[in-house]
């Protein structure tokens, strides 16, 4: 590989690492926090009453999904389903945008740039290839 396409191949391997720590803190919260994650899930999706154990579900099938991504493994199928989780999260968050004082809700913004990545990563995967099981 040369210095032209090894340059794009990091910065897309360091975006793909940033995303799976992220996406591996919030699901590892669903295993530690099933709690947390029903106020969360009944707050911002609607779904309240969820079990803890359907959140030790969520979070098993989420972690497989993320563990491809991380690996570059079926990178339309994860790339695109990572985009699909974040771009959920961050659409129902819209509440907190329009208050962005108030609360943390600052923090709600940081969301957008992941966004981006996200889908700078979807759109780019075929590029993403160091460290990567689908060259």
């Amino acid at each position: 590989m040369n210095h032209a396409d090894r340059q794009p191949a990091l910065s897309l391997l360091l975006l793909r690492l940033s995303v799976f720590l992220v996406m591996v803190m919030w699901t590892l919260d669903k295993f530690v926090r099933p709690a947390h994650a029903a106020g969360v899930y009944g707050e911002f999706y609607s779904l309240g009453g969820l079990s803890h154990e359907l959140f030790y579900v969520v979070a098993a099938l989420e972690l497989a999904v993320i563990i491809g991504f991380v690996l570059g493994f079926k990178k339309r199928i994860t790339y695109g389903a990572v985009l699909l989780f974040h771009a959920v999260s961050t659409l129902s968050s819209y509440r907190q945008y329009f208050a962005p004082f108030e609360d943390v809700n600052l923090l709600f913004f940081a969301a957008w740039p992941m966004l981006a990545a996200c889908f700078a990563l979807y759109s780019l995967r075929d590029r993403d290839t160091l460290l990567a099981w689908d060259k």
